[in-house]
């Protein structure tokens, strides 16, 4: 038995040593990711960019205010989108055709979705939307990022409804409430903390993404809030400003790129701050 007790203690003490190098690993090159970006963007970070439109090539005066106005405007649009159709398709999931054939059908697609690159849903979109209207717009760049953001909806609300307590469902039937109000009125507060949290992390996914935008919106040097033509927006911008062979570009793109990961940051830890609150009541 000593030596049986002695073989399983080397080989938890080595899996344990395997799983803190490896989130050693990934935490080391994730500090180098953010070291390069501060050090290279936190220069170049001051009130200008907020508030100037994109330079032309070669000047050495100018901001990021179309491109973060675009980025936002289709996020808020694609995350109006996207949100309450995937939080209407998970409570179909979870609460009405939870063992339908069709419900697993639906599943198998979302979880295709949620793995697929999304360069192939913006060709998608281009096919669909981009080619029918004739050019490139807003408007197709922020159906593109809610096709990215629905199935991380879908994902979590059904989730989060899967972990109230059937005894609330029953009670409330029990008392004669309709099964719409039962998930209008009980199931959304109950799981509410936790759908706000998908909700959060299919924000923070849609707007750090550029290769859908290519073929939807590309982008655009001047301010423009119409959803029918090409919008500036940030992740193209920093994709074009990088490759360009003008410094105060290339300045532009790491201060850019510096701003799009605080605000994914940002938005990852208000989900994990969530989450931890739900895990807590």
């Amino acid at each position: 038995m000593n030596k049986i007790y002695a073989r399983r203690r080397r080989v938890d003490i080595l899996v344990k040593f395997l799983c803190a190098g490896s989130a050693a690993f990934g935490l080391i090159w994730l500090g180098l990711i953010l070291f390069t970006l501060l050090s290279n963007g936190l220069g170049g970070l001051r009130a200008s960019v907020f508030t100037q439109m994109t330079p032309p090539p070669g000047a050495v005066e100018g901001g990021l205010a179309n491109a973060l106005a675009g980025s936002l405007i289709m996020t808020l649009i694609a995350v109006a989108i996207g949100a309450p159709l995937g939080m209407l398709a998970a409570t179909y999931l979870a609460e009405y055709g939870k063992h339908e054939k069709l419900s697993a059908v639906i599943r198998f697609v979302n979880d295709i979705l949620l793995s697929a690159p999304s360069i192939i849903i913006g060709l998608f979109i281009y096919g669909a939307v981009v080619v029918p209207m004739g050019g490139f717009s807003a408007l197709a760049g922020s159906l593109a990022l809610a096709v990215i953001a629905i199935p991380i909806v879908v994902r979590t609300t059904e989730d989060m409804l899967y972990l109230v307590p059937t005894p609330l469902r029953e009670a409330s039937a029990a008392l004669g409430m309709p099964r719409s109000l039962v998930i209008r009125r009980i199931l959304y507060r109950a799981a509410r903390t936790g759908i706000i949290t998908g909700v959060l992390l299919a924000t923070a996914r849609a707007a750090g993404e550029t290769a859908p935008l290519l073929f939807t919106v590309l982008s655009n040097q001047f301010w423009s809030l119409d959803l029918t033509t090409a919008m500036a927006n940030l992740p193209v911008t920093i994709n074009n400003f990088v490759q360009s062979p003008y410094a105060y570009w290339k300045q532009l793109a790491w201060t850019g790129a510096l701003i799009i990961t605080l605000a994914v940051l940002g938005l990852n830890i208000g989900a994990r701050v969530l989450g931890a609150e739900r895990s807590k009541t």
